[in-house]
C-alpha cells in the first residue's frame, strides 16, 4: 500500500484573482481567454491598473490545484515545486500545508528570488484570462523532484505547463522515469491549448511510448492529434495514452477506460468563473480512481466538482463542499 494517492510536479504560482471587464483587455492590450507569460514589469503594471480590492489570493499552479483537490476529498497528496524566500513564498508554503498537502521544502530551504504570480482576470462571461510571471518557478528542475514521494505514490501527476523550458521538460522526463521504475502510474495534463500548439514536440518526447492517463480538453485533443473532429481525435489519442479524459465544458466529458468510451454527463450550473475547472476535474478524478471508484464513478465525481467550481469565484472548493459532493457519489 503506497503512502500517497498522487504526487504532483508543476509550477508554483500565487494565484491572484480579479474581476475585470472586456474593455480592460482592450485598454491594456491583453489577449482574452489565454494564459500569457509576461515579465515582472508588465505584471506589476497590470496590478497597478486593476481594481483589486476584492482580489483573492491562493497557492496555485495547475497541478497544485489538483493535488489540493485530492486532499480535500480525503486523499493523500504530495507536491514538488519551487518558490522563493519572500513574502509570497512563505504564504505558498503555509497555504499548501494548511490544505493538507505534504511537501519537502521548509522555509529555511527557500532560495533568494521572486515567487511566481499568476494574475487571473475573470470577466462576466465567466472566462478566465491569465497573465503569468513565473519568477523562480521557471528554474524548476529535476533537482526539485522528490524521488521518494513519487515511488510511494499510486500516481505521478505532471503539469503540462512545464514543457515551456528545457529544465522543466527535463524534470518531466526525470519524474516519469522515476515513476515507471517504481511501478507508479503516470498521468499528464496538457494544461492549456497554447502549450499543445507551440510545444507539441516536447509533449511527444515526454509522452514517449505512452502515459497511463492523459487529461485534455476538446481543443487540446484536436490540436495534439491534428484531427478536425472529436471522434477522430479520440481514436488517435489511444496511441498516446492507455487511458484518457477529454473534458468538453458544458457538454460534460468523455473517458476512455482502456476498453470503452464512457460519456460523463454535465451537471447544470450557472457559470461565474471557469478558472480551475480543469484542475479540479483532474484532481477529483485522480482521487476517485485511487480510492476504489470506477472510471465512471470518478468521472461523475469530477463532473460534480468542476461544475461547483465554475459556479463560484476561485479554483478551490471549501472543505465541507468536497465532503458534500463525495456523499452524493454514494448509492
Amino acid at each position: 500500500m503506497k503512502k500517497y494517492n498522487v504526487t504532483g510536479i508543476g509550477n508554483a504560482l500565487v494565484d491572484i484573482e480579479f474581476k475585470v471587464t472586456d474593455q480592460f483587455f482592450t485598454d491594456n492590450g491583453v489577449e482574452k481567454g489565454l494564459m500569457t507569460l509576461v515579465d515582472e514589469e508588465r505584471q506589476n503594471h497590470l496590478m497597478q491598473v486593476i481594481h483589486h480590492a476584492e482580489a483573492k489570493k491562493q497557492a496555485g499552479g495547475s497541478a497544485a490545484n489538483s493535488v489540493v483537490a485530492v486532499s480535500q476529498f480525503g486523499g493523500k497528496s504530495f507536491y514538488c515545486f519551487r518558490v522563493a524566500n519572500d513574502e509570497l513564498g512563505q504564504f505558498y508554503l503555509k497555504d499548501l500545508i494548511d490544505s493538507g498537502v505534504d511537501i519537502a521544502l521548509t522555509a529555511a530551504q527557500l532560495q533568494t528570488g521572486v515567487t511566481g504570480k499568476c494574475l487571473v482576470m475573470v470577466t462576466e462571461d465567466s472566462e478566465r484570462t491569465m497573465n503569468t510571471f513565473l519568477g523562480i518557478t521557471q528554474n524548476f528542475s529535476s533537482q526539485d523532484v522528490h524521488d521518494v514521494a513519487i515511488k510511494d505514490s499510486s500516481y505521478l501527476f505532471i503539469e503540462g505547463y512545464l514543457v515551456t523550458s528545457p529544465n522543466g521538460k527535463e524534470a518531466m522526463l526525470y519524474a516519469k522515469q522515476v515513476a515507471e521504475a517504481a511501478g507508479t502510474k503516470v498521468a499528464l495534463t496538457f494544461s492549456d491549448p497554447a502549450m499543445v500548439k507551440y510545444f507539441k514536440a516536447n509533449f511527444d518526447d515526454v509522452i514517449g511510448h505512452s502515459v497511463d492517463l492523459l487529461f485534455a480538453n476538446e481543443e487540446e485533443a484536436m490540436l495534439y492529434t491534428g484531427k478536425s473532429t472529436l471522434a477522430e481525435a479520440r481514436e488517435e489519442m489511444k496511441k498516446a495514452a492507455k487511458h484518457f479524459v477529454i473534458t468538453m465544458g458544458k457538454n460534460g466529458a468523455m473517458i476512455f477506460d482502456g476498453d470503452t468510451f464512457i460519456d460523463i454527463e454535465p451537471y447544470p450550473t450557472t457559470a461565474i468563473d471557469s478558472n480551475g475547472a480543469g484542475d479540479m476535474f483532474a484532481g477529483a478524478f485522480l482521487y476517485g480512481i485511487t480510492n476504489g471508484h470506477s472510471y465512471a464513478e470518478s468521472g461523475k465525481l469530477a463532473s460534480m466538482a468542476s461544475s461547483r467550481i465554475v459556479s463560484q469565484f476561485g479554483p478551490r472548493l471549501k472543505w465541507h463542499e468536497a465532503k458534500e459532493i463525495l456523499t452524493k457519489l454514494k448509492p
